[in-house]
Formats: structure tokens, C-alpha cells, sequence
């Protein structure tokens, strides 16, 4: 399989989302975008399409804010305990998440450069939290960290949400197609937890 080279720059990119701040060169997949396997077979763990890398690479960034807003609360006094817990329960979920899509991209012989990412305004970024909110959300105190969390968590999984829904259409790969269902499931079911919540606070 040919090295695939991914270099995340300032470029916009689309991909059925509106994507600021992150672009993609052009990989060289198992296979055409929005192609299928020959009939009668279907895609193997190893093979990824443009569909496949271009989630991965987007969701790994994206997780890992995900983190980084839960570690910010949960080192306030004050905290909600249910908004602790939440937050929490995000971590141990999209921690283990981000490790297996890093090694997918080192069986696809994708190279993911973290640095990349380093000084960009993901505020484009489909429910990425710029540096203003990221800002907004360590200078509050506990009560109010606790409705600015839940506001702002609930906007990043719908992000995330939506470039899942992008990937059912566009990547092949079936663990990332069931990772792709897995985020849908998993984070509208968070959002409704949230919306409850905001609700009681």
C-alpha cells in the first residue's frame, strides 16, 4: 500500500461540512471516494477511501477538545456534580476513541501531524469551540462553568454529529463506519442529557 501523506494547513476544506482552519493534500486511498468494493466482497479493516481519512483526521482533533473543555471543568470548585460526572464520563469515552483512530491511520500509512494544528482558530470547524469560548469557559467560575460547559459541549457534539452523518455517506472503512454510528448514537443521546440539564440549572 502506498504511503498516504495528510498535512493539516490553513486552507479551508469541504467536505459536506463548513470546515475553516484545516485542510487536507490529497491522499492516495485503497480506493476512490465514494466508491464501493467489487460486488460480492466488501472492505476489508485495512482499506480507507478519502471518505475514511478525512473523518479521522477531523475527529481526532475534535475529541481531543472535547478533553481538554472536560479537564478545564472538572478543575472547578463548585462544579456541578452531574456536569462532573458528564464530563467524566466524556473522557473515558473519546480518550480510548482517539487511540484507536491514530492507529488507523498508522495501518493506513496515513502520517497525522498534531503540530499542524498548533496556533489555528478551529472556530470554523464544524462545533469546535474557537479560543475566545475556550478562554470564556477557564475564566468562569463553577456554577457558571457548569451552564457554559453544557452550552458549549452541546454545539461540539453536534459537530461531531453531523461530520459522523457525512461519513456514512462518504467513507468505506467499516470500523470507521461503525465508529462514525457509534458517535451519532452516542453523543445525541449526550446532547438530550445536556439539554436536561441546562434546563435544571
Amino acid at each position: 500500500m502506498n504511503k498516504l501523506s495528510l498535512t493539516l494547513g490553513v486552507s479551508a476544506l469541504t467536505l459536506g461540512l463548513a470546515l475553516t482552519g484545516c485542510s487536507a493534500g490529497t491522499p492516495s486511498p485503497t480506493s476512490d471516494n465514494n466508491s464501493s468494493s467489487a460486488p460480492g466482497t466488501s472492505a476489508s479493516p485495512t482499506d480507507a477511501n478519502t471518505g475514511d481519512v478525512m473523518f479521522v483526521t477531523m475527529m481526532i482533533p475534535h475529541h481531543q477538545q472535547a478533553i481538554e473543555m472536560s479537564d478545564i471543568v472538572l478543575g472547578k470548585e463548585g462544579l456541578d456534580p452531574r456536569v462532573a460526572d458528564l464530563a467524566q464520563q466524556i473522557q473515558e469515552a473519546q480518550g480510548p476513541e482517539i487511540e484507536r483512530m491514530l492507529g488507523w491511520l498508522e495501518d493506513w500509512g496515513v502520517e497525522y501531524d498534531p503540530d499542524s494544528m498548533d496556533g489555528m482558530d478551529h472556530g470554523g470547524m464544524d462545533g469546535m469551540m474557537s479560543d475566545d469560548d475556550m478562554t470564556a469557559l477557564e475564566e468562569s467560575d463553577g456554577p457558571e462553568a457548569s451552564k457554559l460547559f453544557l452550552e458549549q459541549m452541546i454545539a461540539h457534539h453536534e459537530g461531531a454529529v453531523n461530520m459522523a452523518r457525512v461519513a456514512l455517506d462518504d467513507a468505506q472503512n467499516p470500523e470507521v463506519l461503525a465508529l462514525a454510528q457509534q458517535v451519532i448514537d452516542d453523543q445525541t443521546a449526550e446532547v438530550t442529557v445536556m439539554r436536561d440539564l441546562l434546563g435544571d440549572l
